[in-house]
């Protein structure tokens, strides 16, 4: 069977005591049932969740690209720089259309408030007021629709100058200097670095406990951990395979964790909890294919054994077979074989 099943301590764990006997010129350690969280590793794939291609929203001609495929922009940077003309032209016509229509406008609302001051004393007709007021109003709409083509003009001149709409690192580019675009043609694609996910397939089998317990880590190169923010469950299987596509949402990241989009990560799912011996890491002594411990029994003698070891854990090792739980072992296997030795050469 190809499972591979691995376990990892859960937040309370037992403590193992340690203690330097009188006997003992070293650290030992008790070895201890501890809780451990029984979990199935997949393999997953990272890839970012704010990915985008920024593009054209106006007419013009590249003039210049301020940055190429695997530069850092910031949010807010200036990456693209289009030609702007055009876009300036509108904006000296709609300033000046809206410096006329303002002063029709003070015009309008002048000649209505003497219109209305007549008006009141009874010099001017009622069709008269009328036309004064209407004049007036037509004069603020077209004040205001001045204000609005201003406004566009303005956007579509700012429209020329691209920028960044988030941090991150530009991946692709779809256009060269020189080039002309149109609204709608794409100009940069680009990801954040921030914020990451990881697409896992889950066996159908698994799905059951994966719903109740909704927990996951993904684990780097170096043996760190990152516990995931939380889990998306699509809520249909893929026919062909018979596999659940889980998204692990993970926190926001630094860059110097290493994840890239397209990596292919280790994740771990948890699927129950358990109690198995532990022993601490700094214990174990590896020789060759020989994995042991020093044990000290309760007379005080130290004894060699040879150990089978599960899955490495941040407090230690996972013990499969060798110790028994109370038995103490040496955290200091250098020191321990020095004065095992010792003690047999002058018990001889």
């Amino acid at each position: 069977m190809k499972a591979l099943w691995t376990t990892l301590a859960v937040a309370v764990l037992l403590a193992l005591p340690i203690a330097a006997t009188a006997e003992m010129p070293f650290l030992t350690a008790t070895v201890e049932r501890q809780t451990l969280m029984q979990e199935r590793i997949l393999d997953g794939r990272v890839e970012a969740v704010q990915r985008a291609t920024i593009s054209a929203q106006t007419s013009g001609r590249v003039l210049e690209i301020f940055y190429d495929v695997d530069d850092f922009v910031e949010q807010g940077d200036l990456v693209i720089q289009i030609s702007d003309t055009e876009q300036r032209s509108r904006v000296r016509a709609a300033e000046a259309s809206l410096s006329e229509a303002r002063a029709q406008a003070i015009e309008a609302r002048a000649e209505f408030e003497r219109i209305e001051s007549i008006f009141a004393e009874n010099l001017v007709s009622e069709a008269e007021f009328d036309r004064a007021r209407a004049a007036r109003d037509s004069a603020e709409a077209r004040l205001e629709s001045a204000q609005a083509a201003l406004e566009e003009a303005r956007e579509q001149l700012e429209y020329t100058r691209v920028r960044a709409p988030y941090a991150g690192i530009l991946v692709e580019r779809h256009v060269e200097v020189g080039e002309s675009v149109s609204p709608g043609s794409p100009l940069l694609t680009g990801i954040s670095l921030e914020q990451l996910r990881v697409e896992v397939d889950v066996p159908q089998r698994l799905m059951d406990p994966l719903r109740r317990h909704r927990e996951a880590h993904v684990i780097l190169d170096t043996g760190e951990r990152i516990a995931a923010e939380s889990l998306t469950i699509f809520p249909y299987a893929d026919p062909a395979t018979n596999t659940f596509q889980v998204r692990v949402n993970l926190p926001e990241l630094d860059e110097t964790v290493g994840l890239f989009p397209g990596m292919f990560v280790k994740t771990a799912i948890k699927l129950g909890e358990d109690r198995r011996l532990v022993v601490p890491s700094e214990a174990v002594v590896f020789r060759s294919e020989v994995v042991a411990v020093y044990v000290i029994d309760p007379d005080g003698r130290i004894g060699f054994r040879q150990i089978r070891v599960g899955r490495e854990l941040p407090e230690g090792f996972e013990v499969l077979a060798g110790v028994r739980q109370g038995e103490r072992v040496a955290l200091d296997p250098v020191h321990a074989g020095i004065h095992m030795k010792e003690t047999q050469r002058v018990a001889r």
